[in-house]
Formats: structure tokens, C-alpha cells, sequence
């Protein structure tokens, strides 16, 4: 059985992220898993096409979501909940 890896900027290249952005998620503990060896991060294939597979979007959550976003914009034209204003001056 043959595992394939993929070093940090070969994922970020796939994805087309930052690798920094993938630094991030390590050190916030999202993201795909991952193996240190040696001091090198490495993400097996596996474990990125099951991540890939987990984050896929459901197309009718997708639209109950689209749904209440349009709820939010009935009630703000800018389509954003009001928040505390600030005077500057």
C-alpha cells in the first residue's frame, strides 16, 4: 500500500490558500490532519481527501442558509445587523 504525502505549499498550491493560512489552522487546531517527522509538516492524502469530502456543502443547506440571509437584509439595507455606533469626534 502506497501513502502519498503532500508537503505544506504542494496543499496550498491544491487549495489555492496562503500556507500561512494553513500554519494558522495548526495553531488553532482546524484544517486537515497532519504528521510532524522530523520537524516537517506533511499531510497524507487520505486525510486531505476525507477533510475535502467532510466540507462539502449540502446545496439545500446552502439555500435555508441563502434564506436567512435574506431574512437579515429585509431588516438592513447593507444586509448587516446593526451594531454599536461610534462618534469619533
Amino acid at each position: 500500500m502506497t501513502v502519498s504525502h503532500l508537503h505544506q505549499m504542494d496543499l496550498a498550491r491544491r487549495w489555492r490558500i496562503s500556507p500561512r493560512t494553513l500554519e494558522r489552522w495548526r495553531y488553532v487546531g482546524t484544517g486537515p490532519r497532519y504528521l510532524k517527522i522530523g520537524g516537517r509538516v506533511v499531510y497524507r492524502l487520505s486525510d486531505i481527501e476525507d477533510y475535502e469530502q467532510a466540507s462539502v456543502q449540502n446545496h439545500d443547506a446552502f439555500i435555508e442558509h441563502g434564506r436567512r440571509d435574506l431574512q437579515h437584509r429585509v431588516h438592513s439595507p447593507s444586509g448587516r445587523r446593526p451594531g454599536p455606533r461610534m462618534n469619533l469626534m
